[in-house]
């Protein structure tokens, strides 16, 4: 029997266009409209209901749902984030902010129920740039949220490769298990 030949995979170049966007610290949520006109909603992890739901996304929705169809066909990703979610951003209620900003940045074309996380910059990939990204948010707060001071950091979508990477404001060459078990060490002192 003859083994079946597997070739080498295509390397996408380093050096072309990404977007860099603001992290926002909430959960993960998604929409998603069939062919058939059916409307889900998720997290990061399993379909989600208002009935079993995750933070109330599945809930706001349901009760968007109308205003959400707009979405079309497909899997819409975002972050569900603001009261009562991971920072909180100061604000008095929650938002669905979506990733997918080439789509939904025209702000006549998205949904009004939903807003789209902020770019901070669209162009040529370099370390350089994620690293001013990150200081300008260290220096003058959440672009999602102005007047917050406390950002989580940015996610750089590298075009080509179709990857998606995170680099946070603070500790980012910890693990996230690391960060919560060393904030929960410093809150039982």
């Amino acid at each position: 029997m003859e083994k079946e030949f597997k070739s080498f995979q295509k390397i996408a170049r380093l050096s072309r266009d990404c977007i860099v966007t603001e992290k926002i610290d909430g959960t993960n949520a998604q929409i998603t409209i069939t062919e058939d006109g059916q409307f889900l909603t998720g997290s990061r992890n399993k379909w989600i209901t208002p009935e079993d739901d995750n933070a109330g996304f599945s809930r706001w929705a349901n009760e968007n749902k109308e205003e959400l169809m707009k979405l079309g066909v497909g899997t819409h990703y975002g972050e569900w984030w603001g009261l009562g979610i991971q920072r909180k951003y100061n604000i008095g209620e929650k938002r669905f902010s979506l990733f997918n900003t080439f789509r939904w940045s025209d702000d006549t074309v998205r949904p009004s129920c939903c807003s789209v996380v902020p770019v901070l910059y669209e162009g040529m990939f370099d370390t350089t740039t994620v690293q001013r990204c990150i200081d300008v948010l260290i220096k003058e707060g959440s672009v999602a949220s102005p007047g917050f001071k406390n950002p989580e950091g940015v996610v750089i979508f590298h075009k080509q490769g179709n990857l998606l990477f995170k680099k946070t404001c603070i500790k980012d060459e910890e693990h996230k298990y690391q960060q919560k078990k060393a904030d929960e060490e410093k809150q039982n002192e």
